[in-house]
């Protein structure tokens, strides 16, 4: 995936990029596995701002993705597609039973490509299967954390774990994160890298891409009033006045670890991430 710069015509495109797309199927999405996505602006029920920053942007659809994969059951690329949802590509697979299901698309995955999940099935990209029929040193996505629910780590795009070790009822896996730690073998995982490993490289550009996606701007808590957050107040450009930072409610704020000691998972993880 290419990334295309634009000369300095106007401020927007002075230090703008976007994807070139043409590795992407001209088609429209497949419209059984859409379903429409009400925007909540960050609020609630009650129509109360619970997350902050967030409103606006582009009408989309919400792609259904499986991210369990039929097992036993051969399927074949029919289109590779852009995903407003995600930074990743989508790719839609044909079974032979008739049934369309879109999964993330990994990395080299090309049109007409066959893609097999289940036990005894090639070690090739995008193939799924348990962790245990994995060789070791191989880099996988999609990787089920808890065995039956679906793929939850390294899905985002350019993204990938790396399974280490095997031992027992358990396989270790490097994570993005650099955390290190255990995941039964039963969970299944997806053989290679996710795809659009250039979507990190893209600069917006200007204020309004933000606003496309739905991102509004944030305000400084130091530029507010005392009143509006523990930062504010003081003559001019001050200083937070405080020993280390805070959220607008009092907590500690900047680097702070908030996983909780006492999780249960915490026994699995070898290497907490940096």
């Amino acid at each position: 995936m290419a990334i295309r710069l634009y000369r300095a015509y106007s401020p927007g495109t002075r230090s703008k990029s976007v994807s070139y797309f043409d590795d992407l199927s001209k088609v429209k999405p497949e419209k059984s596995l859409t379903v429409g996505k009400k925007a909540c602006g960050g609020r609630n029920n009650r129509g109360i701002i619970t997350v902050r920053g967030r409103g606006g942007g582009h009408k989309r659809k919400y792609r259904m993705i499986d991210f369990h994969r039929k097992s036993n059951l051969a399927a074949k690329v029919a289109t590779i597609e852009y995903d407003p949802n995600r930074n990743a590509r989508i790719a839609l697979l044909h079974y032979k039973d008739g049934s369309k299901k879109y999964i993330v698309s990994p990395r080299s995955l090309k049109v007409g490509m066959d893609l097999y999940s289940g036990v005894n099935v090639p070690i090739e990209v995008g193939n799924a299967m348990p962790l245990e029929f994995i060789p070791l040193g191989s880099i996988i996505h999609n990787v089920e954390l808890t065995l039956g629910k679906g793929g939850q780590i390294a899905r985002a795009a350019g993204t990938y774990a790396q399974l280490i070790a095997k031992e027992g009822d358990f396989v270790t896996l490097k994570l993005p994160s650099n955390e290190v730690r255990l995941v039964n073998k039963k969970c299944y995982a997806t053989l290679g890298q996710v795809g659009n490993i250039d979507a990190i490289n893209i600069t917006l550009g200007k204020a309004g891409r933000s606003r496309w996606l739905g991102k509004k701007p944030k305000v400084r808590g130091v530029v507010k009033n005392p009143i509006d957050h523990p930062h504010g107040g003081g003559e001019g450009r001050s200083p937070i006045g405080r020993p280390k930072p805070v959220t607008p409610w009092g907590k500690p704020a900047l680097g702070i670890k908030t996983r909780s000691q006492t999780k249960a998972s915490s026994k699995y993880i070898l290497r907490s991430r940096r």
